[in-house]
């Protein structure tokens, strides 16, 4: 019997949702573990998964060596450093997925607190940091040999960004927006004509006391303008006239959300088989002086709501949900079957060093569309903290890979509340367990180049069949994730015309390319058929 999880995924569905009257399991499968290194040598504070199957993480250059070892010849040398001007040790490496072995890069300015695209043609553009690194602009492009590395662009950017965050946009550019006490943003590439940078007082308006709002929250909007959410307050930007489009109610309960109160949000997938619509997630964060509470000793309750924003409807309003336990400090990544995770983080506290209690160590997997009592399901836990400076991201398999945890300025592994975590581990969502495997399908081969509202075939097998009613196709853009926030994830339900039984268990799907950069900006996808609630493994795809 399909499950309750399952079963409530299927809303995700291409055709006319299924009957949910019948009586639903009690139990849930939830998830598991695994541990794929203890040590990978440095703590992994920012995450960005490539085409090739290759996970890019790095830490911050400027709090002495790490654990792993560069070339001798590599060595960097940086007499503006703040812990050491000579550093033999790594602070990024490039891990591989499929052999799950990892090797050294090479950064050369201070990367702490930085942000990140990837452009069109696959290169990991990052932006910003800290010190020596925070007008820097980096390119990493991927390779097929150990040739690949950190290409850097010494004062590139305009202004300082350090906590700022960034968004693909349909041309292909990237928006780079916010930093500490940058009320602003800029676009990479830069205009060959006139100014690069532009005045947002929206940002100046919604920072706090101590001048916080980091790490905004960005999502294109299917119009192209884009949703920024700043501590409590939401707007939609016309970044191309330097005009804001409208603003949003402030969210219910009136918790700040951004750094450092660092909750996290999604906009839920964008669904191409009806109406197009675009809706934002926020969950967790803290309350309002959690940090100077933190400094003296009293760590408050995290937030225990989740805000729902449908920003297409004519008067939009915030609709408020409860999380089973408060999160700060929450990745929330969305699944391939169109559900959301909710991993990492911690009950008390606000994100800074030193200022988080109690773990939660269980994520919890959202159903967007479940019945709105049993829309929150709590899996199963690691046995690691997860607090500040740690990060998530979505693998091609499903799985989602996590590192990370420093809530300490330098590494620090002993007499300390939480250690500096160094590992990498995996956790396996329910629609990995071998017993779905008959509803699982297989991609054979599908068309890799898609073009705007053109027609590809998908073709797939399959044990067990249901009917097309639980069958959909879904393009995921990988996110940059780093301080909870995941950069430039994305979404989109494809419209499948047909589907056809070729062989035996094997089924051709006629699916509808994107219909508008809008609605998918250029790049490279994770292409998932999902079946009954069960996800094939992804196959990457590039969208022109």
């Amino acid at each position: 019997m399909i499950t309750a999880f399952i079963l409530l995924s299927i809303f995700f569905t291409v055709f006319s949702a299924p009957d949910f009257s019948q009586t639903l399991p009690a139990t849930v499968n939830q998830g598991e573990w695994h541990l794929l290194h203890a040590s990978i040598g440095i703590s992994a504070m920012h995450m960005q998964l490539l085409w090739n199957n290759k996970v890019v993480i790095f830490d911050r250059t400027d709090f002495g060596p790490s654990n792993l070892s560069l070339p001798p010849h590599l060595c960097r040398h940086d007499p503006r450093d703040h812990a050491l001007q000579t550093d033999c040790t790594a602070h990024s490496l490039l891990y591989c997925v499929d052999t799950n072995t990892f090797r050294p890069l090479k950064v050369q300015t201070d990367t702490w607190c930085s942000s990140g695209s990837v452009l069109p043609n696959g290169t990991l553009t990052q932006t910003g940091g800290f010190n020596d690194g925070d007008h820097v602009l980096r390119m990493f492009t991927p390779c097929d040999d150990y040739s690949c590395d950190w290409v850097e662009f010494p004062g590139y950017l305009s202004q300082r960004r350090w906590y700022a965050s960034n968004q693909i946009l349909p041309d292909g550019r990237i928006i780079i927006v916010g930093g500490r006490r940058q009320f602003n943003y800029e676009f990479y590439p830069r205009s060959s004509r006139g100014s690069n940078l532009y005045t947002l007082d929206f940002l100046r308006e919604t920072r706090d006391a101590h001048e916080n709002n980091l790490y905004p929250f960005l999502h294109l909007l299917p119009d192209g303008n884009l949703f920024i959410f700043a501590n409590t307050r939401s707007i939609s930007l016309d970044y191309k006239r330097n005009r804001v489009v409208q603003e949003f109610p402030p969210i219910t309960g009136g918790e700040p959300r951004n750094y450092p109160s660092s909750g996290s949000s999604v906009m839920l997938p964008i669904n191409e088989t009806q109406a197009i619509e675009a809706e934002v997630l926020v969950c967790g964060g803290a309350p309002p002086g959690a940090v100077s509470q933190a400094l003296r000793g009293n760590f408050v309750s995290a937030s225990l709501t989740c805000g729902r924003l449908k920003v297409t409807d004519e008067n939009p309003n915030w609709v408020m949900e409860e999380m089973p336990v408060a999160r700060v400090m929450g990745d929330m990544l969305l699944l391939p079957t169109g559900d959301v995770i909710i991993i990492n983080g911690a009950r008390l506290g606000a994100a800074g060093w030193e200022y988080g209690r109690s773990p939660v160590t269980n994520p919890v997997i959202y159903l967007p569309f479940g019945d709105v009592n049993r829309r929150f399901l709590v899996m199963s836990g690691s046995i690691r903290p997860r607090m500040y400076h740690s990060s998530a991201v979505l693998l091609p398999d499903g799985r989602i890979l996590v590192g990370g945890s420093n809530p300490h300025v330098y590494y620090n592994f002993t007499n300390v509340l939480y250690p500096t975590d160094l590992s990498l581990e995996a956790y396996s969502p329910p629609y990995t367990s071998p017993a779905f495997s008959s509803l699982r399908p297989h991609i054979l081969s599908l068309d890799e180049n898609l073009l705007y509202g053109q027609s590809f075939s998908i073709v797939f097998n399959v044990c067990e069949y249901t009917n097309d009613r639980v069958l959909s196709a879904n393009i995921v853009a990988p996110s940059f994730t780093t301080h909870t926030v995941a950069m430039n994830q994305r979404m989109v339900v494809l419209r499948v015309e047909s589907v056809m039984q070729e062989v035996g268990n094997t089924y051709r799907l006629s699916v509808v390319g994107p219909s508008t950069p809008e609605i998918a900006p250029p790049g490279y996808y994770m292409l998932f058929v999902v079946h009954s609630g069960i996800p094939s493994h992804g196959s990457w795809v590039k969208i022109h």
